[in-house]
């Protein structure tokens, strides 16, 4: 991979820099030599210097507003400012009235920890003109209001959590290069961090059925229907996904939460009622970009083409890999290419081999039993390797195959039977409802 820079314009201070530097006259001799690299460094420092940037500054409003409880004259002057990067909550209440010791006083009757406050939070102080405030109102964060008022008797503090709105909408989307890309398409009205986590949050929907890195073809195109959590500022985050539709290479899978009376739980299960949970996951990192795949490529180190049996998830150093299946470990060794490397069988003589790894998780050694799911090991860049990558492999009576071949299920155990008439209108019902929200779109 290579890294290309482009050239960046001069800026102003540097371009004056350079045509005092130019039209300068030309001195001559060891002293002129030292006077002219004096005058280049002096401008020099004095560019980088105006370029530096500065520190946040805060905001700082003021209005009169009718007095919020009591019986003194209204109204009441209200100052608003912001929290500088750097700054101390003390000294930003000092500078908009609020003396030292009383402003100490606040602060831990707000029982805000100073370290953990963020740059830009907004403080409002009330009180009647040309007099000490006699309210302090902070937001934390976006739902939550903390205020700290004078009373005879001192500082009293107390906290308000703003109620976040709930309503449902429909996510759609094709894809064309990835699922981010699609998502980011198909959800103008979520905020860019939700946009991700509904990605994830389908990832692990899915994980027993279909791998995000690497299942998803140009044309495969989704549906979702997700809890839209709304803060008041206008902030979104998604909550449940009631119902999601792929439609993987012609195939249509579909996922609906339900939950079971009898099993006492929430699940996720496709069309016929059977549960999305499968004996196999089928990645063993979390949703990740993969760097190769399952067929020929030429070997980084061995400079020649191999087959590479296997799959290999690019993933930072230390990443948890997990288990994709309960199992008896049968490998925790250095073993020749694969560095520190892992084998794990499971039922019907399929054996899981990762490799490369950085180490192996507290308890994995031969013979321990581990479960589908659990961190097992980290990924790292041991033996054949030419950066941290896990390389994931799946053997079948001794013989390594496709891990998307075989790892394909059709799905885990069913619904009780009492339970089938019920899901079917839970699933029409979610069906509706995803498509009319999608054609609101």
């Amino acid at each position: 991979m290579s890294t290309e820079t482009t050239p960046l314009e001069p800026t102003a201070s540097e371009a004056a820099t350079a045509k005092v530097v130019a039209s300068a006259p030309a001195p001559r001799g060891r002293a002129a030599r030292a006077i002219t690299y004096g005058v280049v460094a002096l401008f020099a420092f004095a560019a980088v210097y105006t370029m530096r940037p500065l520190p946040a500054s805060p905001r700082v409003a003021e209005d009169l507003v009718s007095r919020p409880t009591g019986d003194r004259p209204a109204p009441w002057k209200r100052q608003v400012d912001t929290l500088g990067r750097g700054e101390s909550l003390a000294a930003l209440l000092e500078r908009i009235g609020v003396p030292d010791v009383h402003a100490q006083e606040v602060i831990r009757k707000a029982a805000l920890d100073d370290r953990r406050i963020p740059a830009g939070m907004e403080v409002a102080v009330f009180g009647p003109p040309d007099s000490m405030p006699e309210e302090v109102e902070m937001h934390p964060s976006i739902d939550r209001i903390v205020r700290v008022k004078r009373t005879p008797a001192g500082w009293v503090g107390s906290e308000e959590h703003l109620a976040w709105k709930t309503d449902t909408v429909a996510v759609q989307g094709t894809i064309s290069s990835t699922l981010f890309q699609a998502i980011d398409a198909g959800a103008p009205t979520l905020s860019r961090a939700a946009r991700a986590e509904l990605a994830y949050t389908l990832a692990d929907i899915f994980e027993y059925r279909v791998d995000m890195s690497r299942d998803l073809q140009q044309g495969d195109a989704f549906k979702v229907l997700v809890e839209r959590e709304v803060a008041p500022n206008g902030m979104t985050k998604v909550g449940r996904v009631l119902a999601a539709t792929f439609t993987l290479s012609g195939s249509e899978l579909g996922a609906f939460e339900y939950l079971s009376k009898e099993l006492g739980k929430r699940g996720y299960y496709d069309e016929s009622g059977k549960s999305l949970r499968a004996s196999f996951l089928r990645a063993p990192v979390e949703f990740r970009r993969i760097s190769s795949v399952f067929g020929g490529r030429f070997h980084p180190i061995l400079g020649r083409w191999k087959m590479h049996t296997g799959t290999d998830y690019a993933a930072a150093p230390g990443t948890p890999v997990r288990a994709i299946g309960d199992g008896v470990v049968v490998r925790a060794s250095w073993y020749r290419g694969y560095g520190n490397c892992l084998e794990i069988r499971h039922r019907n003589g399929l054996v899981t081999r990762y490799g490369h790894l950085r180490g192996f998780a507290q308890g994995v050694q031969v013979g321990a039993r581990v479960e589908m799911g659990k961190t097992v090991a980290y990924v790292g860049s041991t033996g054949l390797s030419t950066g941290p990558h896990l390389h994931f492999e799946v053997l079948v009576n001794g013989v390594q195959k496709d891990p998307r071949v075989v790892l394909a299920t059709k799905g885990g155990e069913p619904l009780p039977a009492g339970e089938r008439h019920s899901f079917a209108s839970a699933r029409t019902e979610l069906l509706s409802m995803l498509d009319v929200r999608a054609r609101g779109n």
